[in-house]
Order: C-alpha cells, then sequence, then structure tokens
C-alpha cells in the first residue's frame, strides 16, 4: 500500500502537469485537488493516523503542497480570465489613455486635519461623539435655560422618537460632556465633526456645517493659557505674524466668554468687503468653562477649571483657499474640487 510520503510525492509530479483550457475545467481542477473529498484533503486525513514523530517530519512537506496547489489553481484561473479578456480585441498603443482622475481629498477635510495636527502638537488628543444627540448633552448638560432660543425649531432639527427627546447636534461640545463624563479630569481633548442647524443656505451659511472645538480641564487653568494656545494656533495656521485680539461675548458654556479675530488687513476691496472695513475678521468663539458644566459632569470647579474653543471649518477654508461660496464645498463639483490636490 502506497505510503503517505509516496502519495504527496507523486501528487507534487502530478501537479506540475496540470493544465486547463477553460474556467469550467479549472474549477474542476479545484475540487479535485482541493475540494472536501479531494486529493490534498485526503492526504491530511490520512496525516491524522500517521505516528507524532511522521507527523514532525511531513507536516511541513504537506503544507507546502497544498500551499503549491492553491497557487497553481489560482495562476491557471488568471491565465484564463487574461486570454478571455484579450480575446476579440486587437490593442492599439497609440491610441489615448482614458483621463484619469486621482483622489482628492475635500477641501474641508484637508483643513480639519491641518487644524487637527495644530493642536495635537500641543497635547490635544482626538475625540468624537454621534451626530444625533439628547437633549442632555447637546443643550441641558452645557447650561442651556429651558428658554433658551437654541431650542427652538428655527436653529435645531429635533426628532421625533418614542423616548428622550433627540435632535441632530448643532455643535460638537456635546462631545466634551461625554469625554468628561467618561474620563473625568484632567482633560485635553479636540471634538472634530459634522454639525447641524436649521438655517437658510447661503453663500455664507449652510444647514450642514464642520466645527472642531477643544476642551482643556486641568488645576490651574487660566485664560491667559487659553490667549497663548490660540495664539499659537493663530500663527501656526497663517503665518509667524499674525495677530489676534479677543473680544468679550456670550456663550451658556463658558463665563468669561469671548470672540476671537485674527488681523487679515485692509490692502485690498476683498480685504475691506469680508472684514466690514475693521481689517479684523473672526474665526472662533472661546472662554472659560462654565463651573455650572463641570458640576454636571461631577468635576468639582473648585478643583479644576478649564477652557474651551470652537472653530468653524467652512470659515477658515474660504479664508485660506479663496471661495467666497460656501455652496460650492457642498456640490461635488469635480472641476471645484480637483483645485485642491
Amino acid at each position: 500500500m502506497e505510503g503517505l510520503n509516496e502519495q504527496m510525492d507523486r501528487l507534487d509530479k502530478e501537479l506540475d502537469g496540470l493544465n486547463a483550457t477553460s474556467a469550467k475545467e479549472a474549477e474542476e481542477l479545484r475540487i479535485h485537488w482541493l475540494g472536501r473529498k479531494g486529493f490534498i484533503t485526503q492526504l491530511f486525513e490520512s496525516f491524522r493516523a500517521v505516528s507524532p514523530e511522521e507527523k514532525r517530519r511531513l507536516g511541513k512537506p504537506l503544507n507546502e503542497l497544498k500551499n503549491k496547489t492553491e497557487e497553481k489553481i489560482k495562476k491557471l484561473k488568471e491565465q484564463l480570465e487574461d486570454a478571455n479578456e484579450s480575446e476579440g480585441f486587437d490593442v492599439d498603443p497609440s491610441r489615448p489613455v482614458r483621463p484619469f482622475h486621482p483622489s482628492v481629498r475635500h477641501p474641508i477635510s484637508q483643513v480639519m486635519e491641518r487644524i487637527t495636527s495644530i493642536f495635537q502638537r500641543v497635547g490635544f488628543i482626538r475625540s468624537e461623539g454621534p451626530e444625533m444627540e439628547d437633549d442632555w448633552h447637546n443643550f441641558t448638560a452645557l447650561n442651556f435655560p429651558e428658554e433658551h432660543p437654541a431650542r427652538d425649531m428655527q436653529d435645531t432639527f429635533f426628532i421625533d422618537s418614542e423616548g428622550p427627546a433627540m435632535a441632530l447636534r448643532t455643535h460638537t461640545s456635546s462631545v466634551q460632556i461625554r469625554s468628561l463624563e467618561k474620563y473625568g479630569a484632567p482633560l485635553r481633548i479636540l471634538s472634530p465633526g459634522r454639525v447641524f442647524r436649521n438655517e437658510a443656505i447661503s453663500s455664507r451659511s449652510h444647514c450642514i456645517f464642520h466645527q472642531i472645538e477643544g476642551l482643556y480641564v486641568d488645576k490651574g487653568v487660566s485664560f491667559a493659557d487659553l490667549k497663548q494656545t490660540l495664539l499659537f494656533f493663530a500663527r501656526e495656521l497663517f503665518g509667524p505674524d499674525a495677530r489676534i485680539r479677543l473680544r468679550p461675548s456670550y456663550f451658556p458654556f463658558t463665563e468669561p466668554s469671548a470672540e476671537m479675530d485674527v488681523w487679515w488687513g485692509l490692502e485690498t476691496e476683498t480685504d475691506r468687503r469680508i472684514t466690514k472695513g475693521t481689517g479684523w475678521l473672526e474665526i472662533l468663539g472661546c472662554g472659560m468653562v462654565h463651573p455650572q458644566v463641570l458640576r454636571n459632569v461631577d468635576v468639582d470647579p473648585e478643583t479644576y477649571s478649564g477652557y474651551a474653543f470652537g472653530i468653524g471649518m467652512e470659515r477658515i477654508a474660504m479664508l485660506l483657499y479663496g471661495v467666497n461660496d460656501l455652496r460650492l464645498f457642498y456640490e461635488n463639483d469635480l472641476r471645484f474640487l480637483e483645485q485642491f490636490k
């Protein structure tokens, strides 16, 4: 009776001579050799019955034979596929090739990654959350009073649900609440993502846009830390000579709150138009985290303090790329998008 070693040698020699003239024949070969009752499967069945010493000696050659069989049949199938594709077609090497459009990252994605990398260099880590939020994470935990206008239908896309009231998030500040609930303090995160507001679509506004919000909570964090971080960001993004100013503002979740402007200049008529004749351009909102927000997530405001900021991606992209209509970012026009290679 032919032993396992002799069977392997015989099949190895037969394998070298395998050939197929059609896809059907190639598939039949695969079944005969690698199917449930195929030659290789039978060898492995026989292998189970040999002694441990024989298993050590024959295990590697058996696996090599299986791999060789799989590779042989794969090559036969590929050769037949190539032959079928070229059959009946004359190749003209002088014909021009079809236009090739290399993939390009969307300008909003490019700006988001650029800004994220700037803040990552000073210790911020990326954190993301759901786009559909409940009232607690989107409003209440962020110190929005019940009567706050942002809760009205004119600003928020509310969602019909049988359970708790749900809405499409109006800012990525909801991620800050989720992160503080999960990790506590100290914490330093960036929350990039898409947000939704019930606004009229125009060259300057849209119902969908993107934000990056930052949060830093630790012992002894001050407004001076916030200003220095934002100055570093502005100079990394707009150049080493960038100048900023902070103007008092109001947000329910920060106190004190501020708007940050960057000096854009008044050299051209476009500069005068986009800065309304002041030379300064608003690019983000910021402030010190309201003590009540910290209490809402079980962080002691007597021990910890923090700052937060929010940046609109579309606004920054329009400035960096000289785009004068926000709607262009959402129309998927390749003639527009291919400019951002």
